[in-house]
């Protein structure tokens, strides 16, 4: 039987609409060609970035800072490895309520905040909580979410706390410096991180190195100039005397009368470095570098000094200072009491401000500036400590005759702590000034002269007799010791005016046969009674220098019943503020 087709059943497609089909079916073949080496060409770093931030990572492998040592290698600034949480919540899937809530707890993080660090799914990387014990980080592990990691880091730990702030400092919580010393060696401290590479399956889980390990380089070690026990000293006798005398503030340098070794440095207020959290701005301040005051009758030793080199003056030079008071223009300088004739030196142990006057008025201003100068005044002292006052010391054509006075005791001149410190370094040294420093020598710098060992040795007599009967500072002296040094009281400035105010100073050295120690005092607003330099400031470095010199084991050069402390009716010798 024979088959025929039905013209109904026979497809009949247009011709047109084969090659439409056809041309659409190439357009799309290219387009896809195209895209392909678009792609391929164009964007194959993109493309392989995109690749490897979905299994590769670069993880960070911190350095241990180096360690802070005093100069016997006791610590004072530690580092230990503490543990910090991470997550990756591009990596993690949503997290139930319950694993949230154990998470939370694990942390101690409030909910609120560890939702809100997981909700952006677009970070690889989110700390959840920083610096955490080992063993409640090893605790947060255990929970075994996906996408949760631990990262060792280090805190730096600070042993002498308080004692020690103003000099050590302390950093953040990412191990960088922010004050003192740690920020001044950041570079020499910090060392250099490490990095691992590594490939992770698609739950942030590491399966395999992909290169070796860069191990980090760690930070040196700092041995400091500075003596733990003469700083722990220092701290405990100047926070005595802050208290006991009501004051505002206070600061305290020890120096290294031979080396210009700072063996310690404290302020009060201070702060805990080991405790950051909201640290009031006032606490951090290191005064004794940072803050300038008028030094008051501690320049004096100065301008007898300047007066003897000048060829004017010998140290038995007598000067009426009669009858106590000084006329000059408009302005009148006085004396707490009237003294008639002194010498050079009686100048210097009664504190006189009318014969430290006549002995700067009597030199060339220039020639009265380029002394101040030379011991540093006006200057930084270059300790290589962040945040250095230079002071304030002006230009001499500026000077009028009762500036130039008043500079002589103390007053139209600021300076640091610091400074009036290392300027007393040329009695101590038989005239020469040597640079300050905070790490520990191996052997003295070269010291510039600026005063003849004559002149020197002269002032050295002229500090020890304002430690004994007839001085201002006899509340300085040391059984066992010859001391010597100068007190200074002065008004202070607020708004251009002297008020009502004092800061009560004394600068002083010992044993005086052969200066071992330079030890200067500050004590800003005493409010209890006191307020001489003779008083408050003086039996600090009495306290410290007894014990310092016992420390380094400095042989007395005086006998053991040397202390000549008056009657007790008789009235304290004041000096002119």
């Amino acid at each position: 039987m024979a088959y025929t087709t039905n013209a109904n059943l026979v497809l009949r497609l247009q011709f047109w609409r084969a090659w439409l089909t056809l041309g659409a079916l190439l357009v799309l073949f290219l387009a896809l060609i195209g895209r392909a080496v678009y792609l391929q060409g164009y964007q194959k770093d993109f493309l392989r970035e995109q690749g490897e931030a979905r299994y590769y990572r670069v993880i960070k492998l911190e350095a241990n800072r180096g360690t802070i040592t005093d100069r016997n290698g006791n610590p004072l600034a530690i580092s230990t490895p503490v543990q910090s949480i991470w997550a990756s919540p591009s990596d993690m899937e949503p997290l139930h309520a319950s694993q949230l809530a154990l998470l939370s707890k694990a942390l101690s993080v409030p909910l609120e905040e560890l939702t809100r660090k997981l909700a952006d799914t677009k970070r690889d990387f989110v700390y959840l909580k920083r610096q955490m014990n080992p063993d409640a980080a090893q605790r947060v592990l255990e929970l075994r979410i996906p996408g949760i990691f631990k990262q060792t880091e280090y805190r730096r730990y600070y042993p002498a706390g308080e004692h020690m702030a103003h000099v050590i400092g302390y950093t953040d919580i990412d191990n960088k410096g922010q004050e003192g010393l740690e920020l001044t060696r950041e570079s020499m401290l910090a060392g250099k991180a490490g990095s691992r590479h590594v490939i992770r399956d698609r739950h942030g889980y590491i399966v395999e190195d992909v290169t070796g390990v860069e191990q980090p380089k760690d930070g040196q070690t700092l041995t400091l100039s500075i003596d733990q026990n003469i700083q722990y000293l220092a701290y405990r006798e100047l926070k005595k005397a802050v208290e006991e005398n009501g004051a505002k503030a206070g600061g305290i340098v020890v120096l290294d009368a031979k080396t210009g070794e700072v063996l310690a440095l404290a302020n009060m207020p201070s702060y805990n470095p080991n405790t950051r959290a909201k640290l009031d701005p006032a606490r951090k301040r290191n005064r004794a570098l940072t803050d300038v005051y008028e030094p008051g009758s501690t320049m004096k030793p100065f301008t007898a000094a300047a007066a003897i080199e000048s060829g004017k003056f010998t140290p038995l030079t007598v000067i009426n200072t009669a009858p106590g008071s000084m006329t000059i223009g408009p302005n009148t300088v006085h004396d707490a009491h009237p003294h008639g004739a002194l010498t050079v030196e009686q100048v210097i142990q009664v504190s006189s401000n009318v014969g430290a006057s006549k002995m700067a008025l009597s030199l060339e201003r220039e020639y009265l500036w380029e002394f101040f100068d030379s011991v540093g005044f006006g200057t930084p002292p270059h300790s290589g400590f962040p945040g250095e006052t230079p002071g304030r010391l002006r230009p001499w054509k500026s000077w009028r005759p009762i500036e130039q006075a008043t500079m002589s005791y103390g007053h139209g001149i600021s300076v640091s702590l610091m400074q009036i410190a290392r300027a007393y370094m040329i009695f101590a040294t038989d005239g020469e000034i040597r640079p300050i420093t905070f790490q520990k020598l191996v052997a003295p710098q070269p010291g510039r002269r600026v005063i003849s060992a004559e002149t020197a040795q002269a002032l050295r007599k002229m500090l020890e007799m304002a430690t004994q009967p007839g001085g201002t500072a006899r509340k300085a002296q040391i059984v066992g010791y010859r001391v010597g040094g100068k007190t200074g009281t002065s008004h202070k400035l607020d708004g251009g005016s002297y008020v009502n105010k004092y800061v009560s100073s004394f600068v002083g050295m010992a044993p005086i046969s052969d200066p071992r120690l330079i030890v200067a005092v500050m004590i800003d607003e005493p409010s209890a009674g006191k307020h001489f330099g003779g008083a408050v400031a003086a039996p600090v470095f009495s306290q410290v220098v007894a014990g310092s010199l016992r420390m380094l084991g400095v042989p007395p050069d005086a006998p053991t019943q040397n202390i000549l402390l008056p009657e007790p009716d008789v009235p304290e010798i004041k000096e002119e503020t």
